[in-house]
């Protein structure tokens, strides 16, 4: 049997496709820097929008992008979105007053509420 082996090619270790005729797609590179002013690099396809904001692949930290001159590139104002909160949400639907009126209304429900359910009677 063990003259009946397989010789001359190391199976699995190398592949039988060339890169022959193979054109590959334009590329771009792009440069973060962390903020303890390490910098590291990400490849981009050419007609890819680059972000301004990367997580580096060996610390996680964000990375800014920076220009061809090495600045920092200015983050657009779009990209930072205000959160809302639930009173922020609470004034699209309704005005102050509506708002009090609401209030003093169930403020009443709980007091005529706590007159009636007396402990030990």
């Amino acid at each position: 049997m063990a003259d009946r082996s397989l010789r001359g090619m190391r199976l699995g270790s190398q592949s039988l496709q060339s890169e022959e005729g193979v054109t590959f797609s334009p590329r771009k590179k792009s440069v973060y820097q962390l903020a303890d002013g390490s910098t590291f690099e990400v490849m981009f396809s050419a007609d890819a929008e680059v972000p301004t904001i990367w997580e580096s692949p060996k610390s996680g930290q964000e990375g800014r992008l920076l220009d061809d001159a090495g600045r920092q590139v200015e983050m657009e104002a779009a990209d930072v979105k205000v959160p809302r909160s639930h009173w922020d949400m609470l004034l699209e639907r309704r005005t102050r007053p509506e708002l009090e009126e609401l209030l003093q209304e169930r403020l009443d429900f709980l007091r005529a509420r706590r007159g009636q359910h007396k402990i030990g009677a």
